[in-house]
């Protein structure tokens, strides 16, 4: 099987999209075959860009997504899109509704575009999505968007691994994006009120523009009005996008970003790798008696945690 990961890495690598969606599924798959593909993978290597695209269901985002990219193939290169779908597995949620509105450009030989859940992939949808980005850097993509479909802790997650995070809202902006305003002013760079033609984009952006007054300039999100139905406002994005990237760059700031991102992607592998760890050890005779023993009184559950934990570094060195 290793080999054969190896030919579609290759494959891939040389422009072969049939292979790239493969190795895509073996990702959110999880399990020993995503394991020996990462292994595949090495970190960026001054090509590839990553664009967050985040907000409230419902905010036009796709849509928006759409727009963006009808600007971005009017330049030369190529963009890969990741639509990330926090629902169950076996419904899909919203996926077909947003691959019909991403129909103009799925034919484009210079669009790769991928809806994602977390199936079983140790970690979860946030690891999956990284590793996918991982995957597609690694084949040449210069560019990619993901697009999440909330504004919960997941799609947060995801958002804070991208270079540059543009968040999408509405006129009024609504209780569920109110009740994450502290996470989406620590994330975002790029501000998007969507919709731009319906009732309150006034006081929209005056009460965003109230909550970003605390930052220092410098730090600043840039707040952009859309009505991605029309295509109007796509290329001030653009232009906000490639802004906002060439400031980060010059600044030192994207280098900085990155090793942040590896070093919580590096942790998030390590707590997932440890978690399945404990469950395999909690599967076991020697946590059962440990939890008798706690239940009956005759241990400390600080002192039978302690032996588990001697217990489980064992068997990671081979000594058991």
């Amino acid at each position: 099987m290793h080999e054969q990961l190896k030919q579609q890495l290759e494959h891939a690598q040389a422009g072969d999209r049939g292979a790239l969606a493969r190795l895509i599924s073996v990702l959110e798959s999880g399990g020993s075959d995503a394991a020996i593909l990462e292994r595949c993978l090495r970190a960026r290597h001054g090509g590839g860009y990553t664009v967050g695209i985040t907000g409230a269901p419902g905010a036009g985002k796709s849509t928006l997504v759409s727009a963006l990219l009808g600007e971005v193939l009017a330049e030369p290169g190529r963009v890969a899109l990741l639509a990330v779908d926090p629902s169950s597995p076996l419904s899909r949620g919203a996926l077909l509704g947003d691959r019909v509105r991403m129909q103009p450009h799925a034919g484009s030989p210079d669009v790769f575009i991928r809806s994602m859940a977390s199936r079983g992939h140790l970690g979860g949808l946030a690891m999956a999505t990284r590793s996918a980005r991982r995957l597609l850097e690694a084949c040449g993509w210069p560019l990619t968007l993901i697009e999440t479909v909330g504004v919960g802790q997941v799609e947060l997650d995801v958002a804070s691994a991208t270079d540059t995070v543009v968040v999408v809202l509405n006129p009024g902006w609504g209780d569920e994006v109110q009740a994450n305003k502290a996470g989406l002013m620590e994330v975002a760079d790029i501000f998007v009120i969507n919709k731009a033609d319906k009732a309150g984009l006034d006081a929209t952006r005056r009460d965003l523009e109230g909550a970003l007054a605390s930052l220092p300039p410098e730090r600043r999100p840039q707040v952009l009005e859309t009505i991605a139905t029309e295509g109007k406002g796509a290329a001030a994005l653009w232009q906000a996008i490639r802004d906002h990237r060439a400031a980060i760059t010059a600044s030192g700031e994207l280098e900085q970003r990155r090793l942040a991102q590896v070093r919580s992607e590096l942790k998030g592998m390590m707590d997932a790798l440890l978690a399945n760890q404990v469950q395999r050890l909690f599967e076991g005779q020697d946590a059962h008696a440990r939890v008798l023993a706690v239940s009956e009184g005759s241990l400390d559950i600080a002192t039978a945690s302690d032996q588990m934990l001697d217990l489980l570094y064992d068997q990671a060195a081979g000594r058991v």
